[in-house]
């Protein structure tokens, strides 16, 4: 997951922090040294690069070549000289990571500051009980290398933010995904990946969704019941000069496109029964107010957009205000069937970034 800014929400036990599915991470014990173990200190946005093995009883041919056979010969020649950044390795990340390794990708950036807890087994693929304490990116670097040993895997210990995603992003295009769960660290990709001339699909959330065939892809502009997207699109057309939608009470025939992917499900979030207990008075009172936070705003208008279910109404409207905020302990509930399906989708992109080159 990817907070914004530099302060974690704080727990007598250190920092804690909400994955990119909704829910509350525990806390971390350091940082990532070049060895791979956990130091005693916070986070520093260090950096581990793996180079992948040389060992000769590994047979590509034979691990990947189901590949070549799918896509056409070639393919995975294509794979094994992609290079795919992965921000935030929690429900969605971690997934779109083992599809990449295991699609023969030759290198792999994997960015995060989080560390496995005990609440990511139920959906994150490198949580394990024996991975428990670790971070998140080294975790996730292990099973990499066990799938695809000649796979260079860099370990960002940090969370993406306008200080890095310069250097995250330095050197030859390869391709972005955006698996994290903060608007802030949102809006620095989409920005500096146009800029640096860089693929990018931003993920939206995966908490509170139960329907893995609900999965849409298309332009952001388009997305719809999903609050974490409608806040990026907010920001992007109001700060940044992008596509606006429609004014308040007027349609559109056609939405202009904001020419960023995304991937999003077109499903009601479902609530935590705790929230939906909460008192009709604090839905009223954590509504957003003014005109940078209603919905007439952040929402595209007209028959393509689905306005009316895109911004999140009453009760729904405070908690995933609260929650996009990192104000609810809480979290949404989530669900494996859901954050793999988003990841895989999210990596089946990236390879095609490669194949149709």
């Amino acid at each position: 997951m990817v907070k914004e800014g530099k302060s974690p929400m704080t727990h007598d036990a250190g920092p804690m922090t909400h994955d990119a599915d909704g829910e509350l991470d525990g806390p971390g014990p350091g940082r990532v040294t070049r060895s791979g173990q956990a130091g005693e200190n916070g986070g520093t946005g260090s950096v581990t690069s793996v180079a992948g093995s040389a060992e000769a009883d590994v047979d590509l041919a034979r691990r990947f070549g189901g590949l070549d056979r799918l896509y056409g010969e070639g393919a995975t020649a294509k794979l094994a000289g992609l290079h795919v950044v992965v921000a935030g390795i929690g429900g969605v990340g971690a997934w779109c990571a083992e599809a990449l390794a295991r699609s023969g990708v030759g290198a792999l950036t994997l960015v995060d500051m989080d560390h496995v807890a005990e609440s990511n087994i139920n959906r994150q693929v490198q949580a394990l009980g024996s991975t428990l304490g670790q971070a998140k990116v080294t975790a996730m670097a292990s099973r990499v290398r066990d799938i695809n040993p000649r796979c260079r895997v860099d370990c960002v210990d940090d969370f993406v933010g306008a200080d890095n995603i310069a250097a995250l992003l330095a050197g030859p295009a390869g391709v972005l995904l955006d698996c994290t769960d903060q608007v802030a660290a949102k809006v620095v990709m989409v920005l500096q990946a146009r800029a640096q001339g860089w693929p990018l699909l931003v993920c939206g959330g995966a908490g509170g969704k139960t329907d893995p065939l609900a999965l849409q892809a298309g332009d952001l502009s388009l997305a719809t019941h999903d609050a974490l997207l409608g806040r990026l699109r907010q920001m992007l057309r109001q700060r940044h000069g992008y596509p606006k939608g429609a004014a308040a009470g007027k349609t559109r025939r056609r939405v202009q496109r904001m020419g960023v992917h995304c991937l999003w499900f077109d499903q009601p979030v479902v609530l935590p029964a705790a929230w939906d207990r909460a008192p009709a008075a604090s839905a009223a009172h954590d509504a957003p107010q003014g005109p940078e936070s209603g919905a007439a705003h952040d929402a595209p208008q007209g028959p393509e957009s689905g306005a009316a279910h895109d911004a999140p109404q009453g009760l729904e409207a405070g908690a995933a205000r609260s929650a996009l905020q990192g104000l609810s302990c809480a979290g949404y509930g989530s669900a494996v069937a859901i954050t793999a399906t988003m990841g895989m989708a999210a990596a089946d992109w990236a390879l095609r970034q490669a194949l149709l080159t």
